[in-house]
């Protein structure tokens, strides 16, 4: 900073040396110009751009403003980009955004169209508001985009991530109101070869056009578990909350192995577990204190990142969560007054016993001779750690049968 003293006047005049004033009179040679990355652009006022569009270079672009009601960038050109890249080839560096709007209304135009140089790089808007856009545009293999305080406010906001994302993105504190009814663009979109390693999180508050999406993303763009993660979010379609609307998420589901859902409001949420339930008694061969698998025909139910490798077994299939409670309901047919112990074991390379419980059969005069286990166990499942049921006859070498409708369940804790 450099400070003038005029001492007739009295007067303090300032400047700040790494800063830039964008004004409408000096658009042509600011940001229509060669962008300085050494330098941050402030946004004096409301900039028409015209038809004179901004190539960020592979040292990056920072614009900053008053806010967003008092500085901004907007144009109604057609066929128009307001960001862009010299090349798909040569790409661009960090975008960092502060402070302003953007409204960018004219046909076939966008916010964006912009590569990472390096793969290397951020995109990150704060308290940036979209207004009345056609379309957001591209981003082609940033490394990580976060959106802070961001608003998209009328139009057909629809931003479409290509390539490899190795960092993630994030959408925090954001609302969307007013879509067009029109548009059957979705908010996010999966372009060309798209894939993110790490996670895309949102906590959006969004009210969806009639026929418009919120995204369109499915599993094989988010290779790693519960990476794609929808959290306290508000969803509603026309002002109604629609949560069995399948066009909010047409291509993937809140159980796909992908999905973190939780704590939602009008969008479906992920229970991760799963239910298995008897539905066919096959007899169980045992010999005196001898632990064996318990048979019988086990239909499995609202599997939700857990498989089942076998009959009887249930397999996690995530990373996160690790940490379940099991619950069981079980009636054991079996020898008149003897002692049964059932075992949940978990396997993670080796059969290990989590959890036992052990009754005596009931010799009931003119009924069935059958025990009751009921209970809960807590058991830590990695990613391919299952879980199955064994049991012991403890007295003698009587056989034992699980009866119709025995179950059991896996859920989250």
């Amino acid at each position: 900073m450099s400070i003038n003293l005029d001492n007739e006047n009295s007067v303090i005049v300032s400047e700040l040396n790494g800063r830039i004033l964008v004004n409408q009179s000096n658009i042509a040679t600011t940001l229509g110009g060669v962008i300085d990355s050494t330098k941050e652009y402030f946004l004096d006022g409301i900039i028409d751009m015209g038809a004179t569009e901004i190539t960020i270079p592979v040292g990056g672009i920072y614009i900053r403003g008053y806010n967003f009601d008092l500085s901004g960038l907007t144009s109604s050109e057609d066929n128009y980009t307001l960001f862009k890249s010299e090349t798909a080839i040569i790409g661009s560096g960090d975008v960092l955004f502060f402070n302003f709007n953007i409204e960018i209304t004219g046909s076939s135009s966008k916010v964006y169209e912009i590569y990472d140089a390096t793969g290397n790089n951020a995109i990150e808007v704060t308290r940036i508001n979209y207004n009345n856009c056609t379309a957001l545009g591209d981003l082609h293999e940033y490394r990580q985009g976060l959106e802070f305080g961001t608003g998209r406010f009328g139009g057909s906001p629809s931003l479409v991530l290509h390539g490899t994302w190795l960092g993630g993105y994030r959408v925090s504190t954001s609302i969307v109101r007013n879509m067009s009814d029109l548009t059957t663009a979705p908010l996010f979109c999966s372009g060309t070869a798209f894939v993110m390693t790490s996670r895309f999180l949102t906590d959006i508050n969004v009210d969806l056009g009639t026929l418009q999406p919120f995204f369109d993303f499915n599993d094989t763009n988010f290779p790693n578990p519960s990476t794609l993660e929808v959290r306290d979010a508000i969803l509603t379609r026309d002002g109604l909350v629609v949560p069995e609307d399948t066009n909010i998420t047409p291509n993937i589901t809140a159980s796909n192995l992908s999905c973190s859902w939780r704590g939602n409001n009008g969008m479906p949420n992920t229970f991760v577990g799963a239910i298995a339930t008897i539905t066919t008694e096959v007899l169980t061969s045992l010999s005196f204190n001898t632990p064996t698998p318990l048979l019988g025909t086990v239909t499995t139910s609202d599997l939700q990142h857990f498989d089942s490798p076998s009959n009887g077994q249930l397999r996690h299939l995530g990373s996160n969560p690790r940490e379940f409670t099991v619950n069981f309901d079980f009636v054991l047919e079996g020898g008149s007054n003897d002692d049964y112990k059932i075992e949940l074991v978990k396997n993670d390379g080796s059969d290990a016993v989590i959890y036992q419980q052990t009754r005596v059969i009931n010799n009931l005069s003119g009924g069935r001779d059958v025990a009751y286990f009921t209970g809960l166990a807590n058991v830590i499942l990695s990613k391919d750690n299952y879980v199955y049921w064994q049991v012991t006859n403890l007295s003698d070498g009587s056989n034992c049968t699980l009866e119709l409708d025995s179950s059991w369940s896996v859920e989250e804790r």
